[in-house]
Parts: C-alpha cells; sequence; structure tokens
C-alpha cells in the first residue's frame, strides 16, 4: 500500500486533495456541541468532554478528508473535473495523483477514522456505530456508488444532515448521554451554514457539471436558483439563531451576528458576478464565516 500512495511530490498533493478550507465544516460543530454539552451537562467532566471532543473531531476530519479524496477521484473518472474546471486544482485531474491513489488515500483515511471513533464507541456503544457506518457509507456516496447523491441534487441535504445535525447532536449526545432540541436547533444552523460552501461549489461550476450530467441543484435549476439559494442559507442560518435568546442568553444570540456582514458581502458578490474563478474567494470566505460563527456562538455560551 505503501508504494500506491507514493509520490514525487511529497505530501503536497494530498494537502491539496485534503481541501484544508473546508476543514471548517469540521471543526465547527464540534465546537459547539462541545461548548453545548458544557452548559447543558447536570454534573460537567471537563477531562471526559474534552478527550471525547478531540477525539469525535479528529474522527470526523479524516471522514471529511476521506470523503474529499473520494471525490477527488470519483470527479476525475466521471468527467466532472477536466481541464476546462474553475475551482482548485484537482490532483487526479492535474495527474499529481493517480485516482488508483486517491481512492486508496480515501480509505485510508476512512479506516483511521473508524481507528480513532472505538473509544467513542466504548463510551457510547451501538448508537455511535450506527451514526459512524452511516457517515462512512454516504461519505463514500456521495460521489461514488450507482446513485452518487452529488450528482442527483441531494448534496445539499447531505450537508446538512451529516455536517448539521449529525455532527452536532451525534456529539452532543456522546458528551451528555441524552439529546435535546438546543443541539438539533444548533446542528441545523451548522449544517445550514456549511451547505453555503457546497452551494457556492456547484454554482460555480454548474454549466461543467450539466455537460456531464452531474446534475447538482444548480445545474439543475440555473443560476438564479444558485444565487438565492445562498441568500436563504444565510437568511435561515441568522433568524433561526435568534432561539438562543430564549434557549440560553443574549451574548450566545448576538455575538454572532458580528459575522452578518462578512455574509452579507458574500451574497452581495455573487449575485453581481458570473461564475469564474472568483468564486473560489467566496468559498474561502464562506467557510472563514462559518468558523468564526461557531467560535463567537461558543464563547457566547460560555459566557451564559
Amino acid at each position: 500500500m505503501s508504494d500506491a500512495l507514493t509520490t514525487k511530490q511529497g505530501i503536497y498533493p494530498w494537502l491539496l486533495a485534503a481541501r484544508p478550507k473546508t476543514l471548517s465544516a469540521a471543526v465547527t460543530p464540534i465546537l459547539i456541541s462541545t461548548m453545548l454539552s458544557f452548559h447543558y451537562s447536570l454534573t460537567v467532566n471537563y477531562q471526559k468532554i474534552c478527550f471525547l471532543s478531540i477525539l469525535a473531531l479528529f474522527s470526523t476530519i479524516f471522514i471529511q478528508i476521506g470523503t474529499n479524496l473520494i471525490n477527488d477521484a470519483l470527479d476525475f473518472k466521471k468527467g466532472a473535473d477536466n481541464e476546462n474546471r474553475l475551482g482548485p486544482k484537482r490532483v487526479t485531474q492535474s495527474g499529481l495523483l493517480s485516482a488508483k491513489q486517491v481512492m486508496i488515500g480515501g480509505f485510508l483515511s476512512f479506516l483511521i477514522s473508524v481507528l480513532l471513533a472505538i473509544p467513542l464507541v466504548l463510551h457510547s456503544g451501538f448508537p455511535i456505530i450506527v451514526i459512524g457506518l452511516v457517515a462512512l457509507l454516504f461519505g463514500y456516496l456521495y460521489t461514488g456508488g450507482p446513485y452518487p447523491l452529488a450528482y442527483k441534487g441531494l448534496g445539499e441535504l447531505f450537508v446538512i444532515l451529516f455536517f448539521g445535525l449529525v455532527a452536532v447532536g451525534g456529539v452532543f449526545y456522546l458528551q451528555t448521554g441524552f439529546l435535546n432540541t438546543a443541539a438539533l436547533i444548533a446542528g441545523l444552523e451548522v449544517g445550514l451554514l456549511a451547505t453555503v460552501l457546497i452551494s457556492i461549489n456547484n454554482y460555480r461550476d454548474y454549466l461543467e457539471d450539466r455537460k456531464v450530467r452531474k446534475m447538482t441543484l444548480a445545474a439543475r435549476f440555473g443560476p438564479c436558483f444558485a444565487k438565492y439559494e445562498i441568500l436563504f442559507l444565510y437568511f435561515s442560518t441568522y433568524s433561526i439563531h435568534l432561539y438562543w435568546f430564549y434557549e440560553i442568553n443574549s451574548w450566545s444570540a448576538l455575538l454572532p451576528f458580528v459575522t452578518l456582514p462578512l455574509a452579507i458581502k458574500i451574497v452581495k458578490d455573487l449575485f453581481h458576478q458570473e461564475p469564474s474563478r472568483i468564486f473560489n474567494k467566496y468559498l474561502g470566505m464562506s467557510a472563514l464565516l462559518q468558523l468564526l460563527f461557531g467560535i463567537l456562538f461558543s464563547i457566547g455560551i460560555l459566557i451564559g
């Protein structure tokens, strides 16, 4: 296997394939669920919660890396990544790594995620097994299998469910032993913000995606829909967040609104730009916004 993963360029292609700018989608839900666990736990064991959070964080990161790697290889094989792509460089399409290498790397990332999750399973049992197996399965089915979610317009739903509701709700359950409405509300917000990333990505690539029958929502319904989808995702997030005035305190509700001007700028620029490489800048900005939102929300929870 080591020969299959070897590359003359060293570690750089693997870092590129992991798409580090998108990993905030894994960091933010773990951060928020940990802060919520501190707030709602009847007896707070800080050492235990932090240990479980770190394991869950790295397990989730490796699921996302595995998903990104498999997406890189399969999108190339299916023709979605070619010399005309506007997005960041893909290692398979650019020839930095072979499709076989990238697929092996993806499944190896999944294996690392499983190994990291073993203590979590020992701690919380069967529900964590189910969550983990489903996450791994759909990480592959995002672009693999006979019914790839990304090619059927189900990518957004996948992200809301697994990088939002499941990530926050699952880690909250892991740390507290129960699930409540607050964890699900937070999970929905995190999922909506993570979905902005995939929506910008799909809007940028909608013309090329149509050519290879990758029928994302943007490819299926066009650029006008794509713009308003992103507007809707941000509007819904900030509207839902008003819930925290009632649930915890004004700090937890107000602090994330510091990121609202950035959200407005992203939406405004997207409404006035045709899909081009500048969308990669907006992709990075939306990832930063999600991370800042999560940090500010977490600070607000702690203040409470």
